[in-house]
């Protein structure tokens, strides 16, 4: 797929467009004069500089960049704040992951959040509350990147679930295009033709029963990403409580090693047969760090939940854990000085 390709409705929602008035006789009074005084041929538009030009270009999708070798690197968005979603895409996140399964928002909830990062050009990927049809359908018409199919355990799961985002014959999502906001609409004729390469089908193996199969579920046509799931295979192990369990660890690092020598092997005899990306969660005992080191493709570094937690469970400890001694108000007024500079809140 080429480098251009679009992963999200941006390209249509920001892309420069070429418009003249329906009628130039009935111009208000604010261009200047009326429309006889105004030259013919004079542009009613500014000039699009270099640097405006570069930000309304088409943005590379997520199939193209793993195509190009990229490492990337995701956030899960569980708040469904769109402040927070246009937050994360503004810090630089290749994608993030508005989390339907664990979150507390539905769709129209994720449109919001869909609209803040298409409009600060980032990716948006919808992990589904189950993998089923009805849910795929919904969601990829709102236009995303990428859908997430959880606890998908057999290659008959991984088929069902590539089959939800695609059109008949070769698949069974409902077809609402001309319509739907994925399609702009309907303003945006070439759609149907590129839609299924573009999206960005992710499984979710994060069972025991999924993990003994990941092999053949990575080879499945239309899987793009296999993500690893630590947390839920631990608890499908038996170690709920105890998800850095050497047990669990060397159970995923198998499968990690199963996807990722597939692929080798794919890229390496140029072969026509399916091998899907490596992708997975990092955890507290297993930062992300280390999942890029081993060779995931991408790699989901926390929630905006767990962010926010920490940061204010650190700032109600550094407030209750200080002491002021009687007398200091010349080092208070020092300290505050150098506050004012390291804070991002500071209004004065």
């Amino acid at each position: 797929m080429a480098a251009t390709a679009t992963s999200s409705l941006s390209h249509l929602l920001l892309a420069p467009k070429s418009r003249t008035h329906p009628n130039p006789s009935r111009l208000p009074s604010r261009w200047g004069g009326s429309a006889t005084s105004l030259p013919r041929r004079r542009r009613l538009t500014p000039a699009i500089s270099a640097a405006a030009s570069d930000l309304l270009s088409p943005a590379p999708s997520l199939k193209s960049r793993l195509a190009a070798g990229d490492t990337l690197y995701g956030l899960f968005l569980l708040s469904f704040s769109p402040t927070l979603a246009e937050l994360a895409a503004l810090a630089g996140y290749d994608y993030v992951v508005v989390d339907m399964e664990h979150g507390p928002g539905g769709i129209p909830e994720a449109l919001a959040c869909l609209r803040a990062l298409d409009a600060a050009r980032t990716p948006a990927v919808l992990r589904l509350p189950e993998a089923s049809a009805v849910w795929a359908k919904k969601a990829l018409d709102l236009g995303p990147a990428g859908l997430m199919l959880p606890a998908v355990e057999s290659p008959a799961a991984a088929t069902e679930a590539v089959s939800y985002c695609r059109y008949p014959p070769r698949g069974v999502r409902g077809a609402a295009h001309p319509i739907v906001r994925a399609s702009a609409y309907g303003l945006d004729d070439s759609y149907l033709s590129r839609c299924e390469d573009d999206t960005l089908v992710i499984c979710q193996v994060e069972t025991a029963p999924g993990i003994a199969q990941v092999e053949a579920i990575a080879a499945v046509d239309g899987v793009d990403v296999v993500q690893m799931g630590p947390l839920d295979l631990s608890a499908s192990m038996g170690y709920l409580w105890d998800p850095g369990n050497r047990k669990v660890r060397a159970t995923l690092r198998e499968a990690e090693r199963k996807v990722l020598e597939a692929r080798k092997k794919k890229v390496a005899a140029a072969s026509d047969g399916n091998a899907a990306y490596l992708g997975g969660f990092a955890m507290p005992n297993d930062p992300p760090e280390q999942l890029k080191l081993r060779g995931y493709h991408m790699v989901a570094g926390t929630a905006d939940i767990a962010m926010f937690r920490k940061a204010a469970l650190a700032d109600v400890k550094r407030f209750r854990e200080a002491v002021m001694e009687i007398g200091e108000e010349g080092d208070e007024e020092e300290g505050e000085e150098e506050n004012k500079e390291n804070d991002g809140y500071w209004s004065e």
